[in-house]
C-alpha cells in the first residue's frame, strides 16, 4: 500500500467524473508565475496554498494559506518552497488551488476489508469528522461486486441527507467506488466533500489517496510518485529501485537508513528482518532496508545492487537468506555480481567486506561465481546453507578472516563464530 500525494489523487478523482477545484503542483516560483500567466482561475479566483508533502498537522505548522489572491498567493509559494522541516525533511512542491465557496461540508470513503470494501458516509466533514464519528454510516461491498442505487440510497438516508440532495450523493458514491475497485486502491477518502454555493455541486476539497504500488504495472498513465511514509521525501536511488519494482516479475525494493555502517542486501522479507534484527543485537547500525525476491530479473537486482554499494560510509555488505524454493540463486547472483563490479568501477568497495550466505536452486553454481570475486581484488567470504544466518552477521561485525570461518566447508562441517562456539560450550 502507498500514498500518493494530494494532487495526483485528486486527478484520479477528477478522471472518474468527480468535481475537484481548479489545482496546480508546483516546485518553483518561477513555475507558478509561468502557469499563472496560462491559467485564468488562478487571476479571478480566491486561492489555497498548501505544502504538497505527506506531512500531517500542516495547517498548525503554517503550512496551508487560504482565501487569498494571486500575488499574496506567490508569495505564500515563495514562503513555503524550501522551508525546512527538521529531520532532513524540504518543502520541495506546493499545491495551489481554487477557493470553493461552500457552507455544509460532508464526510465519503471507501476503504479496502478483508470481504472486499467498505463505503463510509455523513452528513457532517471537516475537521468537525472526529467528534462525530457516530453519524458516519457505511455499507459492506463483497468483493467483485457495485453497490446497488437502492443501496446507496439507502446509506445517504441513514447518514443524514435530505431527499433533494441524496441523487447526487448516490452519483457520486458510485463513482468513487468505481474509482477505488478500478484503480486498485486500499483507501479513499474526501474530507471534506462540499456542496459549492454557486451551482449546488459535489466538490471533493481534499483526498487521502492509497493505492496498492505493486499494480503499477497495470496502470500506465501513472505518471506520479508514490509519498514516502517516513518524515522525508523518497531519495534519487529510492525512486530508481522503485522504478525497476514497477515493471518486473518478483520485486526489488530500497529503502535508505542515514547513517548505518551495515548495508544489507537480502533475499527476501523475512531475510531482511531477520538480517536487520542481528546486526543491531550484534551492535551494527543497518544503512538500509532491501530485498530481492519472487526471481526478479538479473537487471533488475543489478540495479538494487548498485543502489546498495552506493550507501555512504559502509564497512560491510551482507548477501543473500535462507534457502530459496523456486529463485534461481545463479541467476541474481549474476546481477549481483555485475552490480559489484560497476560499483568497483566506480571507486566503490574500496574497503568494504562482502559476506554471502544462499541455498537454493542453482546455488553452488551461484556461489562459486560469486566466489570468483576474491580474484578480483574484492573482499567476500562465501558461505552456502550449511552455515547459520546468525552465523554470517557475527562473523561479519567481529571481522573474522575468511580463513577463520573456514568457508564453504564440506556439508558435514560450519563455520565456528563466537555464536557456534557458545552453543558447543552448553553441549
Amino acid at each position: 500500500m502507498a500514498k500518493v500525494l494530494e494532487g495526483p489523487g485528486m486527478g484520479l478523482l477528477k478522471k472518474w467524473g468527480m468535481s475537484v477545484p481548479g489545482y496546480l503542483v508546483v516546485t518553483s516560483t518561477e513555475q507558478f508565475e509561468q502557469l499563472a500567466s496560462a491559467n485564468a482561475w488562478l487571476k479571478e479566483s480566491r486561492l489555497v496554498v498548501k505544502a504538497h508533502e505527506a506531512i500531517g498537522s500542516r495547517m498548525k505548522l503554517g503550512l496551508v494559506k487560504v482565501d487569498l489572491d494571486l500575488d499574496a498567493a506567490k508569495r505564500a509559494v515563495k514562503e513555503m518552497l524550501g522551508r525546512s522541516l527538521g529531520g532532513g525533511m524540504t518543502i520541495s512542491q506546493v499545491i495551489v488551488s481554487e477557493m470553493i465557496p461552500h457552507k455544509e461540508e460532508y464526510y465519503i470513503s471507501v476503504k479496502s476489508t478483508r470481504e472486499g470494501a467498505e463505503l463510509l458516509l455523513a452528513s457532517v466533514g471537516g475537521i468537525e469528522i472526529e467528534s462525530n464519528w457516530d453519524n458516519v454510516k457505511k455499507i459492506s461491498i463483497p468483493i467483485g461486486e457495485v453497490p446497488s442505487k437502492n443501496e446507496l440510497t439507502d446509506l445517504s438516508k441513514r447518514a443524514g441527507f435530505d431527499k433533494d440532495l441524496t441523487p447526487r450523493i448516490v452519483e457520486f458514491a458510485a463513482k468513487l467506488h468505481q474509482c477505488f475497485e478500478q484503480e486498485d486502491a486500499q483507501y479513499l477518502e474526501i474530507n471534506p466533500l462540499v456542496l459549492r454555493s454557486a451551482d449546488r455541486e459535489l466538490v471533493a476539497l481534499d483526498a487521502v489517496t492509497l493505492l496498492d504500488a505493486d499494480a503499477r504495472f497495470r496502470h500506465p498513465d501513472w505518471d506520479f510518485s508514490f509519498a514516502a511514509e517516513f518524515g522525508r521525501p523518497y531519495s534519487e536511488n529510492e525512486r530508481a529501485v522503485m522504478e525497476v519494482d514497477s515493471k518486473i516479475k518478483g520485486s526489488v525494493k530500497f529503502i535508505e537508513i542515514p547513517g548505518g555502517d551495515t548495508a544489507l542486501l537480502p533475499a527476501g522479507g523475512g531475510a531482511s528482518v531477520f538480517y536487520t534484527d542481528a546486526v543491531v543485537a550484534l551492535g551494527g547500525k543497518p544503512a538500509n532496508y532491501a530485498e530481492y525476491s519472487g526471481d526478479p530479473p538479473d537487471w533488475a537486482v543489478e540495479v538494487l545492487t548498485e543502489k546498495v554499494c552506493s550507501l555512504p560510509n559502509i564497512q560491510r555488505i551482507i548477501v543473500g537468506g535462507a534457502i530459496a524454493n523456486f529463485t534461481n540463486v545463479k541467476k541474481t547472483f549474476a546481477g549481483i555480481i555485475a552490480g559489484f563490479r560497476k560499483a568497483k568501477a566506480q571507486g566503490k568497495l574500496g574497503n568494504v567486506e562482502i559476506w554471502v550466505r544462499r541455498g537454493g536452486p542453482y546455488e553452488k553454481d551461484g556461489l562459486a561465481a560469486m566466489k570468483t570475486l576474491e580474484s578480483e581484488g574484492f573482499l567476500i567470504h562465501v558461505f552456502d546453507r550449511n552455515t547459520p544466518l546468525t552465523d554470517i552477521v557475527d562473523m561479519s561485525l567481529q571481522k573474522e578472516t575468511a580463513a577463520a570461518a573456514a568457508p564453504l566447508r564440506e556439508k558435514t562441517g560450519t563455520a565456528k563464530t563466537r555464536s557456534g562456539r557458545a552453543r558447543e560450550a552448553r553441549r
